[in-house]
């Protein structure tokens, strides 16, 4: 990596560019005053900086070219404009109050866009937000985003649902990465920590175009935290406390810019114990996780460059049934012990009026499973804090795992961006994985494989007056070999076309069309065997086809300065969808289960409102409800499809005041508060192996502020509490439903976060 590095610092230096500077005052456009602090932002460059007493900023060393530059400030309309470097400069920018929150330049995009300015629809969320609403995990806290819901297997083990499509439909990325970690698996998670991830954005839809394989659900895209800003250095220390599980999360981190080189690093521990319910103690629920996030990153006129590294450590249980009743926090058997490696680097070369982007990865998922043994089964359930398996933990990590896979992947994505030709901004690209897959346990879930994609796409932005279209085309080739025993080739062209417009003063209108495609994956194509944790004798089908998919998604909205509504529906038909059937018969007393295909359809939205009454912005109130429907051709209902659900917040916000405390060491601001009802209803489309589940409400509220100290220094505290009548439901998502056993009851949560 160190090469690579080099020979792109080699490259820039290729080419001779003028120190270009950009500088500019920011003003509010009612009282012409100058405005303090604001956030100046140039996108494509990753660097910002903010406006002086005088309400003035400056850039230097800025390329030539066109640049996006955002401007941002708590109680202004975020503002959005192209500059070209060197003809504009000494610009002057006029912000308008709102009671808008601000938004943020949406990255899994290619064009870097304000979510406003966006062809797509893209959801986006900061994890801090998350975080304060109560969410104990990652996983848990992508709940909140309209349309995305969470499988879960207890409280550590989670994976994303976007509409309906989840594991090998539904990519993730992280630090710029394809994260590869056998998503095939039900209860294989995210194994990602939320400590260094700034904000998760959400493309709901077929993604092929952008990503190819496996995006025909959509994808989770993670922004690592940003580095400090030039010639400045940051550290923060964050921990929380959870009353349900008696657990925490720590970590801090240290960051540090001169004018070229940056570096950044963060290290966290996570431990719980079983969680609780109304009733008793989810028996071996509990789990522990160590992650260390590190980065490195140069940037020139030319040249904009960085190197990140993040391993996690997790041991997470696996409940089974209602056993001991014990705050321990060593995870029992059976549990799975993962060590997730990601290497990346993300480079961007600038030329004139033009740049190349290219990102590569290296990811190595080291997944090991112990499981049960047999003289373990006849313990005392009754023993009250006490656990047998604690004591003989450390033999039986001596031994052999029943499962240990290893899943190396090197991916690759270069794009360049084309010199703006009138109201066109064009970019092609070439990505493309190596994959190599190997088995060493006693049990072999999936066999020795490599994998290896190409795909090579083209896209295009088309600014009109009255309208923006977005349109573009792929072609992907995957070629599977499975252990030197048979190779399989999918190949797909996709496509996709979209609009952007008024079609009012203040109603804009998005339509889109995408087209999308998934290869079947290696369970799917071999299994021949148990899947404990799904307790199937499950027989891969090696003549599976391509899923292919259509979708069509229309998205309203309206705003002004009392309310925001907005609508999104979608249709989504899939030819092939891929999906597990009985036969009747029984091997090694399990239940045979087929791989096979038919037809499918998904439909459903997400509609809602924002009340934020002038003058009172202060006070918000946001109603949401979200619904999907899955069903084959044949008629049947398509598994692990979110029931429909209703979510009501009333929100108290002082974030654009500051209240003097009487202390002269330190003044408080952003204060808020909140209270949430979430209402999900009956799940009873459900398919032919998969049981109902009950309707249910859960209560939440939450409160929080931030104290600054007379060094500058900054303490954000937080308390919020969820479910808290103690409601007994269970998801229609969780994996232990088979098994009757409930959902998390009342967790309070109490966050600290020190900045310096």
């Amino acid at each position: 990596m160190k090469i690579i590095i080099n020979v792109l610092l080699l490259l820039a230096t290729t080419y001779t560019f003028c120190q270009n500077t950009l500088s500019g005052i920011v003003i509010d456009n009612q009282t012409q005053e100058p405005i303090i602090y604001a956030t100046i932002y140039l996108a494509d460059l990753e660097k910002g900086t903010a406006t002086d007493e005088n309400g003035k900023f400056s850039f230097s060393a800025i390329p030539a070219g066109t640049h996006k530059l955002v401007v941002s400030y708590v109680g202004y309309e975020t503002f959005s404009i192209p500059v070209e470097v060197p003809n504009q400069n000494n610009l002057s920018i006029a912000l308008r109050p709102t009671a808008i929150e601000m938004e943020e330049v949406i990255i899994s995009t290619p064009f870097h866009k304000l979510q406003s300015e966006n062809v797509m629809k893209v959801e986006q969320k900061k994890v801090t937000e998350l975080k304060t609403n109560g969410a104990i995990t990652l996983a848990d806290g992508i709940k909140d985003i309209p349309g995305v819901a969470s499988v879960t297997t207890g409280l550590g083990i989670g994976k994303p649902v976007i509409r309906g499509l989840s594991s090998n439909r539904v990519l993730v990325y992280t630090q710029g990465v394809r994260l590869e970690n056998q998503q095939f698996g039900g209860e294989h998670g995210l194994g990602l920590n939320d400590a260094g991830v700034e904000s998760v954005e959400v493309i709901k839809g077929p993604a092929s175009l952008l990503y190819g394989s496996d995006a025909i659900g959509g994808v989770l895209y993670l922004n690592p935290e940003k580095f400090a800003q030039p010639n400045t250095v940051a550290a923060d220390f964050n921990g929380n406390y959870f009353s349900n599980t008696q657990g925490y999360s720590t970590n801090a981190g240290y960051k540090s810019s001169g004018e070229h080189f940056k570096f950044l690093f963060r290290g966290s521990l996570t431990e719980h114990a079983d969680y609780n319910t109304d009733e008793y103690r989810v028996t071996n629920s509990r789990f522990r996780e160590q992650d260390f996030k590190a980065g490195i990153g140069y940037q020139s006129t030319q040249l904009k460059t960085e190197l990140r590294y993040n391993v996690n450590h997790s041991k997470l249980g696996l409940p089974e049934e209602i056993g001991i009743q014990s705050t321990n926090k060593a995870p029992m058997l059976p549990y799975q012990d993962l060590t997730n490696h990601i290497l990346s680097s993300k480079s961007t070369v600038y030329f004139e009026n033009s740049r190349l982007d290219l990102n590569l990865g290296l990811i190595y998922n080291d997944r090991k499973e112990f499981e049960e043994e047999h003289h373990h089964d006849d313990h005392d359930d009754d023993h009250e804090d006490e656990d047998p398996h604690e004591e003989e933990h450390d033999e039986h990590e001596m031994e052999a795992p029943s499962l240990h896979m290893k899943l190396k992947t090197f991916n690759y994505d270069a794009k360049y961006h084309l010199p703006k030709l009138g109201k066109f901004e064009t970019i092609v690209g070439l990505q493309g994985m190596h994959q190599t897959n190997s088995n060493y346990g006693e049990e072999e879930l999936i066999p020795d494989a490599t994998t290896n994609d190409i795909g090579i796409l083209a896209t295009s932005h088309i600014h009109l007056k009255a309208l923006d279209i977005q349109l573009g085309a792929r072609y992907d080739n995957r070629n599977i070999d499975v252990n030197n025993q048979f190779s399989k080739d999918f190949n797909s062209f996709n496509g996709a076309l979209g609009f952007k417009t008024n079609l009012f003063k203040r109603v804009t209108a998005r339509l889109n069309f995408a087209s999308g495609f998934r290869a079947p994956n290696l369970a799917e194509l071999t299994s021949d065997g148990v899947h404990h944790g799904s307790n199937r004798y499950e027989i891969g089908n090696a003549n599976l086809n391509n899923e292919q998919n259509f979708q069509t998604d229309l998205a309203l909205e309206f705003k002004n300065e009392h309310i925001e509504i907005f609508a999104n529906g979608f249709y989504n038909a899939i030819s092939d969808y891929i999906y597990l059937a009985p036969d009747g018969t029984v091997i090694e007393d399990t239940p045979v289960y087929h791989y096979v295909q038919e037809n499918a359809n998904l439909y459903g939205g997400e509609f809602g409102f924002h009340l934020h009454p002038h003058p009172l912005d202060w006070l918000h109130f946001e109603s949401s409800f979200e619904t999907v429907t899955g069903k084959q051709d044949n008629g049947d209902y398509l598994p692990l499809i979110p029931a429909n659900s209703l979510n009501n917040t009333v929100r108290i916000e002082f974030a654009n005041t500051t209240q003097q405390n009487n202390s002269p060491s330190f003044h408080i601001k952003n204060n808020y508060a909140f209270i949430k009802l979430q209402s999900t209803f009956k799940q009873n489309n459900i398919s032919d192996f998969e049981t109902a589940t009950d309707g249910y409400n859960l209560l939440s509220v939450g409160f929080g502020a931030t104290l600054t100290l007379r060094n500058n220094n900054e303490i954000d505290f937080s308390i919020s509490g969820t479910n808290l009548t103690n409601t007994t439901y269970i998801n229609h998502l969780s994996r232990l439903k088979s098994d009757g056993i409930y959902n998390m009851g009342r967790n309070f949560s109490f966050g600290l976060s020190y900045r310096i």
